[in-house]
């Protein structure tokens, strides 16, 4: 009975171990140009269960995200964010979703930060 107990603890003990992280921090690129990008990029990333906390910011193109890799992954976040119309390295968005983004918030045509119009 001992025995058993012990070998119960030690499995529970590497399961916690090898556990993945709960609270991950990331970072990554995310292709925009203002505030209303920002809104957009952030509601899809929170819309990702498993997304704790996104912050992108207007100058660096970061993307911050909190996320518990138990329930998401980086390309499911990428996924989404592609999805409502904004590039990342790995993944680009189709031309449908990059055509629904507001005129103003088209970031390919050119580099310019229109961060002070929104």
């Amino acid at each position: 009975m001992k025995t058993t107990i012990v070998t119960m603890v030690m499995t529970l003990m590497v399961m916690v171990t090898f556990a993945q992280d709960k609270n991950k921090k990331m970072t990554f690129d995310v292709n925009g140009k203002c505030a209303m990008c920002k809104a957009r990029i952030e509601k899809a990333a929170l819309n990702v269960k498993g997304v704790k906390y996104a912050s992108w910011d207007i100058a660096s193109h970061q993307l911050s995200l909190i996320m518990d890799e138990r329930k998401t992954d980086p390309m499911k976040i990428k996924s989404a964010i592609v999805a409502v119309g904004h590039d990342t390295k790995e993944l680009k968005a189709t031309e449908e979703a990059y055509e629904s983004v507001h005129p103003c918030c088209r970031y390919r045509e050119d580099n310019t930060d229109d961060s002070g119009h929104h």
